[in-house]
């Protein structure tokens, strides 16, 4: 075991002592059609027929907040719940959706979806680590022009 954990340091470049870093969570910036601010987000495939994901009502509260996405310059908003490409939204809000004792079947979200094609651009900004304040390093890159330019046009 000492061996692979002293291989597993050379070829990544640490230093002993160095803490490997774990997946990090994307900043995700996009544009949607219509305001879906405060409507639920769900997955679809890319066939949009079927759901990939979708939250537990427990997932939409936390502090007396929900995940709402944050505003940012020039009409972009700043992920909080994660979402992708193949997004769509329902009709519940948040609110509505937490007060749940239990999430929609799939068959029921897939009748409550608004949108299933809501986003206008979507931006992968890289790592939510790599960022000290992610709304004030964006607005930067927003207010400058260089949003697309140094970040990944997902769509």
């Amino acid at each position: 075991m000492k061996i692979i954990f002293v291989l597993l340091i050379l070829i990544s470049g640490l230093s002993y002592g160095q803490i490997l870093p774990a997946a990090s969570p994307h900043v995700l910036v996009y544009k949607t059609r219509k305001n879906y601010n405060k409507n639920v987000p769900i997955i679809l495939t890319e066939d949009k027929k079927h759901i990939i994901s979708y939250p537990a009502p427990t997932d939409l509260k936390s502090d007396n907040k929900y995940p709402t996405p944050t505003r940012l310059k020039h009409g972009y908003l700043l992920d909080n719940r994660g979402i992708g490409p193949n997004v769509a939204f329902i009709k519940m809000t948040y609110a509505q959706y937490a007060r749940l004792s239990q999430a929609p079947t799939p068959e029921a979200l897939l009748s409550m979806v608004i949108d299933n094609a809501p986003l206008t651009e979507l931006i992968d900004c890289g790592s939510r680590y790599s960022m000290k304040d992610p709304v004030i390093e964006i607005n930067a890159k927003i207010e400058k022009g260089e949003l697309r330019k140094d970040y990944k046009a997902i769509k």
